[in-house]
Order: structure tokens, then C-alpha cells, then sequence
């Protein structure tokens, strides 16, 4: 446990050195620094309980069906400005990013924005591997006025019932502004089904399922979409 005093490792080094780069299950189109058992994330992480879990550190099954739904229809952000919401390890913006390049025209910009600095050390490091430009940033923008975007990306933010009301009232305003909004889960609890339309299903991989197999996950839409 870390004990008092010692000193914060530097993000971005302590992920280069001991969260191995490895191709995403089931989109091995896109590599990540991902943990392991001998990662010894607590000492980045931290293990207060104000301390932001580290759910950048592993691929979760929402974020990789929206991946896997982007770059297999890339016309979806070509030229469009795509914002990834609670980016984790940026695997949402990084495919909208490299689905774009693949349709020779483009994202007109990425932005992943979560509330982990440690998550946005990540994104810039897993940006540089596969090859692309994102804007990451550090911060709690669901309270906002929606931003001057798109596309809306949202991958595993329903996982507690608390966060999952603010993040609905967020997608609402945005979509009441004219943003398409875009949600991955595997069905989790706090999925506001009653709400969304399905409109696709990948089998992909998901931490969160305590095993680390594949599940079936679904692409959302808000009622209302388009």
C-alpha cells in the first residue's frame, strides 16, 4: 500500500514501463498499453477512496462495440467533430480517429475528455501508437452547456445509478442541441434501456465482466436520434 509520502509516479512513464502494449480482443486494428497482473497500478492509481478508479487500464466491453462500430462504418465521423465521453484509455476516440483516416476524408476533430489525468496521460501515449491526433483533457463536463460538437461517444458511464442520471440529463441537452449521441454498454444495470434504441450488437471483450471474456455488447441510440 502506498504509504504516506511517497512520492507520485510520473504517469506517462510508469505506463510505458509497466503496462505492455498489446492489440485490443476483438479489434486488433487498435493496440493499447493495457494492465496486468505484475502492472502494480495501485501505485499509480492510488488506493484512497477519493482516488479515480483506474478503469482506463483495461478495455470494457462498451467502449470496444462503439470502437468496433466506428471503424466498421467510418462515413459515421467523416468530417465530423466526435467527442469521447469518460475516455478511459481513449479506445472510442482513437477508432473514430483511425475510421476516419480509412475513409481518406476524416474526423474534422477528436476530443476524449475524462475526469482521470492519469486516463489522459494514457490517451496521449495510445494515440501515438496507433498513429492519430486527439485532444485529451482532464475534466467533469457533464454539468455543461453541450459543446460544439457532432457526434457524442459514450462507452460504460452506466454503472452507477447516481452517475448514470447525470449522464442521461447531459445526453438529453445534447441532443436537444443537435448532436448525435452514440452509447456502448453490455446491458449493465444502470442502462437506461427504456430510453435508447439498439441498433447494433458485437461480441467483444469486457473487463467489467470480472473474467476478462467476451460478451455481447450494444450500440445505443437516444430516441429522438437524427
Amino acid at each position: 500500500m502506498k504509504r504516506p509520502g511517497m512520492q507520485q509516479p510520473d504517469p506517462v512513464a510508469f505506463i510505458k514501463a509497466n503496462l505492455p502494449i498489446s492489440p485490443v480482443p476483438s479489434i486488433p486494428e487498435i493496440r493499447l498499453h493495457t494492465a496486468g497482473p505484475a502492472s502494480g497500478l495501485w501505485r499509480l492509481a492510488g488506493r484512497r477512496e477519493a482516488d479515480p478508479a483506474p478503469y482506463w487500464a483495461y478495455p470494457w466491453a462498451g467502449g470496444a462495440v462503439l470502437a468496433r462500430y466506428l471503424l466498421d462504418r467510418p462515413e459515421i465521423v467523416v468530417g465530423r467533430r466526435v467527442l469521447d465521453l469518460g475516455a478511459g484509455s481513449g479506445l472510442v476516440a482513437i477508432a473514430a480517429a483511425k475510421a476516419g483516416a480509412a475513409a481518406k476524408a476524416g474526423a474534422a476533430a477528436v476530443t476524449a475528455v475524462d475526469i482521470d489525468a492519469n486516463a489522459i496521460a494514457a490517451i496521449g501515449l495510445n494515440a501515438a501508437i496507433n498513429g492519430v491526433d486527439i485532444v485529451a483533457r482532464a475534466a467533469d463536463i457533464i454539468e455543461d452547456p453541450p459543446p460544439e460538437i457532432d457526434l457524442l461517444v459514450v462507452g460504460d458511464l452506466f454503472y452507477d445509478p447516481t452517475l448514470a442520471l447525470r449522464v442521461m440529463a447531459f445526453l438529453r441537452r445534447c441532443q436537444a442541441s443537435g448532436i448525435e449521441v452514440l452509447i456502448g454498454d453490455p446491458e449493465r444495470a444502470h442502462l437506461p434501456q427504456g430510453e435508447l434504441s439498439r441498433i447494433a450488437t458485437h461480441i467483444v471483450a469486457d473487463f467489467g465482466g470480472g473474467t476478462g471474456g467476451a460478451a455481447p455488447a450494444g450500440v445505443f441510440a437516444l430516441f429522438g436520434n437524427g
